[in-house]
């Protein structure tokens, strides 16, 4: 076996009910190389992936380690095995510290008795130093932004010293400043001769970062070719299978009176500050800035999930108190959250559930929810944002990433809001399918609905909305016009005042 042949996965298959998810796929990872795998949501690349980590078991293949066959039966053999998987969705213990988190079953210990604190410490110090993370080991998880929790999840993998490190979607909630800082490790890790797979729709890093890609499409493995070698439209044509020449949809809507009105927005707990803005009917009005910037917290104070210390709240000139979800849905707001997995899903329900489950009073029947009602809003939803699933039956945890978030958008689209507050929508999702999302928001603001959007990604901005507040340490710093504005000015005022 060629030396330099550091993991080779070969005729994989994996069978779900209902559907192929894995058709015969084949993957070669080098040493010191990063490897990118690609593909639109649902083509496999997760699940390849957890096959190879010991989540899902495969129905058939090999999988080839340093040249030995291994069949890891859980994520822990794999781990000690050299191979780190850095998911998506992350899965934390969120109560507890940034260091418990990461020698989690693996404690140092005092004679093999005693956890030894400051062994543990200094060990986390030590990976924070090499990979230029600034984060307090004995911070609580969950009182960090998503982002710096991304960070500790890359530490626990680089601590176990991998061979092969699987980043999946790494970049999906990072500002640009930190994709720059990851880059940094990933290309250090990549000098240490590790093997990196590298998940992620972003085509922009995809081409900066990787040394080869794979493309599969429908759990088939559709190409390999040297990333120098193609160029934007070759991969999107690849993933999809058709040509798709424009990334944004024509702007068709036209904003028109003032609709929504925000005075004086201040969270109770979460630093935002004083923030003012009008919106029209019509109107994509986009939110954009830094992590930690108050674009988040301006959504939920609005929507009522974060509780407000002040501030008014007018829907055509009428004031909504908007005190919890409820009372918002029933105002005609609708949020769809950053964190699908935490906040947006309920995993243990099926598609159709997840779809119905804001909009029950419409399928009311005296006492009882008529069936008929709720699987055709459901097929409505699935055609509409060209979820793949094999029924509605199917229980929404086993979608991928990207297909969960149609789903949840569709379970909005379906109690018809007025105001639609969308946190990040195209996160973890695919090229064809973010340009369906983009013209599907387009169509309700053609329709005379309020739009406000949250992305971390500039150009989906500049491409979809139609004017941009920019939000930096907890204020609103400046709004801009998206037909006339660029990248460095909205970066300006995201640095104000931070």
């Amino acid at each position: 076996m060629d030396q330099d042949i550091l993991l080779q996965m070969t005729d994989i298959t994996k069978t779900f009910p209902g559907v192929k998810a894995l058709d015969h796929v084949s993957l070669t990872l080098k040493r010191g190389t990063v490897h990118a795998l690609m593909g639109e949501n649902g083509a496999g690349k997760s699940t390849l992936m957890k096959c190879l980590f010991g989540i899902y078991n495969k129905d058939s293949g090999t999988i080839l380690l340093e040249g030995k066959e291994v069949n890891f039966k859980n994520s822990r053999e794999a781990l000690d095995n050299g191979v780190a998987m850095v998911h998506q969705e992350l899965n934390q213990a969120l109560k507890r510290s940034v260091m418990d988190n990461i020698w989690l079953g693996r404690y140092p210990k005092h004679l093999g008795l005693v956890v030894d604190e400051t062994k543990m410490y200094r060990e986390t110090m030590k990976i924070f130093d090499e990979l230029g993370i600034n984060v307090d080991p004995h911070r609580i998880m969950s009182t960090m932004p998503v982002s710096q929790r991304q960070m500790v999840e890359i530490a626990k993998a680089v601590s176990y010293r991998s061979k092969v490190i699987v980043f999946d979607e790494p970049t999906s909630s990072l500002t640009e400043d930190e994709v720059e800082h990851l880059f940094r490790i990933i290309n250090m890790l990549r000098d240490r001769g590790v093997g990196i797979i590298y998940i992620s729709h972003k085509m922009a890093e995809i081409k900066r970062i990787s040394d080869e890609i794979t493309i599969m499409r429908d759990g088939q493995w559709i190409a390999t070719r040297p990333a120098a070698e193609l160029e934007v439209n070759d991969i999107i044509r690849l993933m999809v299978g058709r040509e798709l020449n424009n990334q944004f949809p024509p702007k068709t809507n036209k904003p028109g009176e003032p609709f929504l009105k925000v005075e004086h927005l201040t969270g109770q707990y979460n630093g935002l500050r004083d923030v003012n803005f009008t919106a029209r009917r019509g109107e994509i009005l986009g939110l954009a800035g830094l992590d930690g910037s108050g674009r988040t917290e301006t959504l939920e104070c609005i929507f009522g999930v974060m509780t407000r210390k002040d501030g008014v709240i007018t829907l055509d000139g009428k004031p909504c108190r908007n005190r919890n979800a409820r009372e918002s849905i029933k105002n005609g707001f609708a949020l769809l959250t950053e964190e699908r997995r935490s906040t947006g899903i309920f995993s243990i329900l099926n598609i159709r559930e997840n779809t119905v489950i804001s909009s029950l009073k419409k399928h009311r029947r005296g006492i009882w929810l008529s069936n008929r009602s709720m699987k055709k809003d459901t097929q409505w939803s699935i055609d509409a944002m060209h979820t793949k699933t094999p029924s509605q039956e199917t229980k929404i945890r086993s979608l991928s990433g990207g297909n969960q978030q149609k789903v949840i958008l569709g379970r909005w689209l379906l109690t018809d809001p007025d105001v639609l507050l969308l946190d990040e929508p195209t996160r973890g999702i695919d090229v064809g399918a973010k340009y369906e999302i983009y013209q599907l928001i387009i169509d309700l603001a053609n329709r005379g609905k309020t739009v406000l959007m949250v992305s971390s990604e500039m150009p989906e901005l500049l491409g979809v909305c139609d004017r941009i507040l920019v939000m930096s340490g907890g204020r609103l710093a400046g709004e801009v016009d998206a037909k006339t504005t660029s990248q460095e000015e909205i970066m300006r005022l995201a640095a104000k005042y931070v």
